[in-house]
């Protein structure tokens, strides 16, 4: 290895051999041009942490070296620093080593102004909120640049960092080794990059726990000659017994790393002592044929443990991973772990993302598509994993990604639906500052409403002390929203303020008839339940919405039983496909005016009635609606046959209720079942009494059977116990 005094004395010859190992050609150049290019502008520059910016820059390189990256990434992480040190970095750049490299580095750039945040993140006492905070910080990561090898050049840097400050104070180590466990070293392991990640996590377990390091230390160094002798045995036996199988393998020891070894110990609440994998080792094969071949003769030749066999061939984690992990009773009754895999396996389990990087290939199809296919793959979290050969498939996934990751000005990332605003914004901070947003500042600089948000950026929002949304707003054409929790916000507040005022307008009219009827001293509560209504504020809705006339309130005064009230209808929204009717036959009579009742909110294929109301057409009610038999008690002769269309192809109102055990994410769970089906919620109302939630919503349907799906998974959903229509 070189050293740094190498690299201060200028052996340019070794440097060079040791970070552009395995290039030739044109790329060996294009790195000994970054060395060279680097040098005098590196000269004399330290890093925040003490570090010399060309001892970091070699040290990141030569782990790329390790990793196998082209010459385009060695060379971008050789120039990180120039952008920091370099006046029109970015026209030097590109004038010498090309767009390529030039977008490596300004993305190495871009990453580092997130210092601030990350570093917050790690102060954080440990919470489900940071947890969470973590998780979208690390996609965002990812989605701030362009090039997957960008975020494994940061990784790389991180082990960079924490190798110099092995000889620094706990106060400057102990907050980078936090960061680094809740961001990089889970950032390293979905990305698979097995060598980096155990370098990541035991580094900052030594910085943050250095007692309890030590002492698995020693008691690995303690056992570790009685370890190897027994590994070594194990191998000779399991060698020949392979070999007699026709099994062509290679055996080795498998290292065992600390960080690894404490989590399993305080994972399953045991002692170092009962650990099965402080003795473990790998077989190699060249098929999965033969891992399953050399799976049984392990199991032949050893005792298999229960409950300690995992397939992750068959079954990959998330990062791909895979492998046949065993255990087994091994020589001297003592326990053993044996993991299996082909070289292909072996290869990317330690390298990862960096695995599938054909920086050799150069024919078949543009690499680079490839390679923006593979960084949007892991940036949409996926769990299933595509081979990446099949770029178009890859790319065609990659789609499915909609997700713009911005910053709070105290540094809190949200996750919001791309294409979103600074309206958006505001309502997922909080309801009322959306409602108050009047302005927003992106970065510093005041933005429009409307402007798109891209990630990385830090918003905040310029709020009026009162006020409510623009009608504006819900204008699609205009673009000032994009998500649909915000649309729906603005809706509610709309719709409530429209039912105030009506509530407003019925209690005028009331108390007006009151007056004339010289009752100012009646009953409201009274009044309401003569109408059939038992909260005030729906009767005094339905006068605002003339559903009562004032003749009717008149003779209730005076004592007289008013008509059944007919229901409130609402019309369903029509496809254009409807244009020339309503969906809806009506027995006898052509092209008659038809609403859909609100008490019962009829949908296809429910069995309906009409009932013919005074200077509004035909109310259509659902054959058992109790709304519907007061009125026909009061006036049968106004029954109408109805029949749903042939085209009834509009959306429908429906009142839903759901009652669950009262739980955390409960009402994020059904939510999203809706969003699944593609149904729109136009309402909800929840209330939680002794742990029961009950949950109502009014949703739009194009018919019941939709309804049914929902309302099938919704009870599925861990804690419903019942959910139907209202």
């Amino acid at each position: 290895m070189v050293s740094v005094a190498r690299i201060a004395a200028n052996d340019s010859a070794e440097v060079l051999d040791t970070v552009a190992a395995g290039l030739d050609g044109a790329e060996r150049d294009l790195v000994a041009r970054a060395l060279d290019f680097a040098a005098p502008v590196y000269e004399g520059k330290t890093l925040g942490t003490g570090e010399g910016a060309m001892q970091h820059a070699f040290g990141v390189a030569r782990r790329l070296a390790e990793l196998k990256l082209d010459g385009e990434a060695r060379a971008g992480a050789i120039l990180f620093g120039i952008p920091s040190y370099l006046d029109d970095a970015h026209g030097k750049l590109d004038q010498e080593f090309g767009a390529a490299v030039t977008t490596i580095v300004e993305g190495i750039a871009r990453l580092n102004t997130l210092r601030v945040v990350t570093r917050g993140l790690a102060a954080q006492e440990k919470s489900a909120n940071k947890a969470a905070q973590a998780e979208v910080l690390r996609k965002m990561l990812l989605a701030m640049v362009e090039d997957i090898r960008v975020v494994i050049i940061r990784l790389a840097s991180r082990t960079q960092t924490l190798a110099f400050l092995a000889r620094a104070a706990d106060e400057v180590r102990r907050p980078v080794a936090q960061e680094t466990l809740d961001l990089y070293a889970p950032l390293a392991n979905r990305l698979g990059i097995w060598q980096l990640k155990w370098e990541l996590e035991d580094m900052s377990f030594r910085f943050l726990e250095p007692d309890l390091y030590k002492r698995i230390a020693s008691m690995l160094d303690e056992k570790r000659g009685e370890r190897e002798s027994f590994i070594a045995a194990a191998m000779a036996t399991l060698s020949r017994e392979l070999a007699a199988a026709g099994v062509k393998a290679e055996l080795a020891g498998r290292p065992k790393h600390i960080f690894s070894i404490y989590n399993k110990m305080r994972g399953k609440g045991i002692d170092f002592s009962e650990l099965y994998d402080v003795r473990a080792l790998r077989i190699v094969v060249d098929t999965v044929k033969d891992c399953y071949t050399a799976l049984g003769v392990v199991h032949n030749l050893w005792t298999p443990i229960p409950k300690e066999f995992d397939d992750y061939i068959s079954r990959p984690k998330g990062n791909d991973y895979r492998s046949l992990h065993t255990a087994v009773v091994g020589p001297d009754g003592r326990p053993v772990e044996v993991q299996i895999r082909t070289w292909e396996m072996h290869r990317h389990a330690e390298l990862g993302v960096a695995a599938h990087w054909r920086y050799k290939e150069k024919a078949k199809h543009d690499p680079f598509d490839e390679k923006i296919a593979l960084l949007r793959q892991v940036l949409a979290w996926r769990d299933e994993v595509v081979d990446s050969s099949d770029w178009k498939e890859q790319f065609k996934r990659a789609a499915l990604d909609e997700t713009v990751y911005v910053l709070t000005p105290q540094g809190r990332v949200v996750d919001l639906a791309h294409g979103a605003t600074p309206i958006d914004f505001a309502y997922a901070l909080h309801t009322d500052l959306g409602h108050r947003c009047r302005g927003a500042k992106v970065d510093g600089v005041m933005v429009p409403l409307d402007y798109k948000l891209q990630n990385g950026q830090r918003v905040e929002i310029i709020a009026a002390k009162t006020g409510g949304p623009s009608r504006d707003w819900l204008n699609p054409n205009l673009g000032y929203l994009a998500s649909s929790r915000a649309k729906n916000k603005v809706r509610q507040w709309f719709n409530a303020t429209e039912l105030a005022q009506t509530i407003a307008d019925g209690r005028a009219a009331v108390e007006r008839e009151m007056q004339r009827e010289g009752q100012t001293g009646a009953s409201l509560d009274a009044l309401a339940q003569t109408f059939g209504y038992d909260k005030t504020d729906d009767f005094f809705a339905a006068v605002g919405r003339e559903v009562i006339r004032p003749r009717e309130i008149q003779n209730a005064l005076r004592g007289e039983a008013p008509a059944a009230p007919e229901p409130e209808p609402v019309v369903a929204k029509k496809s254009k496909a409807e244009a020339g009717g309503s969906g809806i036959l009506i027995v006898g009579v052509d092209r008659l005016l038809t609403q859909l009742a609100r008490c019962c909110k009829p949908a296809p294929p429910d069995g309906i009635v009409g009932f013919v109301t005074r200077g509004r057409g035909v109310s259509i009610h659902r054959a058992g609606c109790k709304s519907l038999a007061a009125l026909l008690r009061a006036h049968p002769e106004r029954a109408i046959e109805a029949h749903w269309g042939e085209q009834n192809a509009g959306v429908f109102a429906v009142d839903l209720v759901v009652q669950a055990h009262d739980r955390q994410g409960l009402l994020r769970d059904v939510s999203e079942v809706f969003s699944r089906q593609r149904i729109n919620v136009t309402a909800v109302n929840t209330a939680s009494r002794q742990h029961v939630a009950t949950m109502a919503f009014t949703v739009e349907v194009a018919g019941v059977d939709q309804l049914a799906r929902a309302l099938a998974e919704i009870r599925e959903v861990t804690g419903v116990f019942s959910a139907g229509r209202r």
